[in-house]
């Protein structure tokens, strides 16, 4: 009897322990939806106003604490940035309509359907949405939808914090093939770590040397893209690298919300800079050609590691 007694306990506990972990699961899941809708909302508006809003005043001019005389946007939305800053502005803003926003919808529908792929998708599409309201809700001079950049910041944050953690990395390693890459991957990881350090690192220690505030500085007091890179995204990248070549579940699931990022790079560089010629930013052909064919380089071969990765990811356990 005791035995029995003992089984049916046994019993009972998993019972409740499994309907505990599918109340969890389902509560996870309509939170990331939850938030995810209103990312795309909110998104929707804040770069549409972003690129449609051109009504602006006659091109005027800023001097900086620094003393130095930059020109303004002097339109729409951005008219109290810089023209370099407000006119990039707009290129990623016609980047998150064209591509983002389409994408965070295909990846919402594929988690929804309850898809692996569909949710590490999903995690670095709402990274790529944190990390340019991020920077945008930081370094935008402040205009009328700057209430929506906080609402689009925090939302992105937290559904981006759910969606990661909700992937079990052991859960992600029994749906990795064996022939799951490492070194090309892992190295690919590496390398955007360390071109990434090199790219920003540059202009900053020659200005420490020189004396000399950053050129990139304009209408700003602190460089927040510089502090968002070089204190976030190098060392993520570099840690993915490193743990994907030890074979680590973890250092995959870093790299691939970092993968989509990666991929929206050219065509957001290359819209950004049609937008700053446009504004009658100042560029030789060196400084138009180098970096967008550099960016074009590094977002094929991410495209490619994104693809080969969730290709050896299967939907259901592997035996």
């Amino acid at each position: 009897m005791p035995e029995q007694v003992i089984e049916l306990s046994a019993r009972s506990t998993i019972r409740v322990s499994s309907t505990r972990v599918t109340v969890e699961s389902s509560s996870v899941t309509r939170a990331i939806t939850g938030l995810s809708l209103i990312i795309g909302a909110l998104a929707l508006v804040a770069a549409g106003a972003g690129l449609f809003w051109t009504q602006g005043s006659a091109p005027a001019t800023f001097v900086t604490v620094r003393g130095e005389t930059i020109d303004l946007y002097a339109r729409g939305l951005y008219a109290f940035d810089s023209a370099f800053k407000g006119a990039g502005n707009r290129g990623t803003d016609l980047v998150t309509l064209a591509l983002a926003l389409p994408l965070l919808l295909v990846s919402l529908v594929l988690f929804r359907r309850g898809r692996l792929r569909g949710r590490l998708l999903l995690t670095g599409t709402l990274f790529y949405f944190l990390y340019v309201y991020a920077s945008v809700a930081l370094s935008t001079a402040y205009n009328d939808l700057f209430l929506v950049y906080i609402a689009l910041f925090s939302a992105s944050l937290f559904a981006f914090i759910l969606a990661f953690a909700a992937t079990d990395t052991q859960e992600l390693a029994q749906r990795m093939s064996p022939a799951m890459p490492r070194r090309g991957p892992g190295i690919f990881m590496l390398a955007s770590g360390l071109v990434t350090l090199v790219m920003w690192l540059t202009p900053l220690v020659g200005a420490v040397i020189d004396g000399t505030p950053p050129g990139q500085l304009a209408t700003s007091t602190v460089l927040v893209t510089d502090v968002l890179d070089l204190g976030f995204i190098v060392p993520a990248l570099l840690l993915s690298g490193l743990l994907i070549l030890r074979g680590q579940p973890l250092g995959y699931l870093i790299a691939l919300s970092l993968l989509v990022l990666e991929v929206m790079l050219a065509p957001a560089i290359a819209a950004q800079t049609a937008f700053q010629v446009e504004a009658n930013v100042e560029f030789t052909t060196g400084a138009i050609v180098g970096p967008i064919a550099g960016f074009v380089v590094l977002a094929l071969v991410a495209l490619w590691v994104l693809v080969t990765l969730l290709r050896n990811i299967s939907e259901t356990p592997r035996r």
